[in-house]
């Protein structure tokens, strides 16, 4: 994708979004709009796929079985309508996605759990001066270098090494 691209894609990101895998179980808190109002809805379920994209395309697909009946849905990580996402727990999986958990139902539907580590992916918003960084080429401060001064080994130690080295000779 070519920078420039990139840098307006960029306005639309939020500034960090929890690092999902497949496995964890999130709730993931949606605005709805009915009318003339609005509400936030719950929905919680298992995370059985993350599909990158680039940036503002990214997205995740949750799994929740609700009155017997499996409820998939698909959210942008970017959406302006989701207001958060939470990580309840992680479980422990081997493949990417867990398109096999579409045929469970049931105790068969349970994981193994493991200790949840979370990571925040940011994304750094564009600024309009970094625009015009093509434009000006800031100057170069200049930098003055210090010399190293190299200590001389104090005599004391010079001594014990002389020391250590005649007795090794001696014996």
């Amino acid at each position: 994708m070519s920078l420039l691209i990139q840098k307006f894609a960029n306005k639309f990101c939020k500034p960090s979004v929890p690092d999902l895998r497949s496995g964890m179980i999130v709730k993931v808190h949606q605005k709805i709009i009915e009318g003339n109002k609005t509400r936030v809805q719950v929905f919680q379920g298992t995370v059985i796929a993350v599909n990158a994209g680039h940036n503002v395309d990214a997205t995740f697909t949750v799994r929740k079985i609700s009155e017997g009946i499996g409820v998939e849905k698909v959210f942008p990580f970017h959406s302006p309508n989701i207001v958060k996402i939470d990580v309840d727990r992680a479980q422990k999986v081997r493949r990417a996605k867990l398109n096999f958990l579409r045929d469970r139902s049931g105790k068969a539907l349970r994981l193994k759990e493991v200790e949840l580590k979370l990571n925040e992916n940011k994304f750094e918003q564009p600024k309009e001066e970094a625009l015009k960084t093509e434009e000006v080429a800031p100057e170069k401060e200049e930098v003055k270098v210090e010399e190293v001064k190299k200590e001389e080994p104090k005599k004391e130690e010079v001594v014990v090494e002389e020391k250590a080295v005649e007795e090794k000779t001696a014996e």
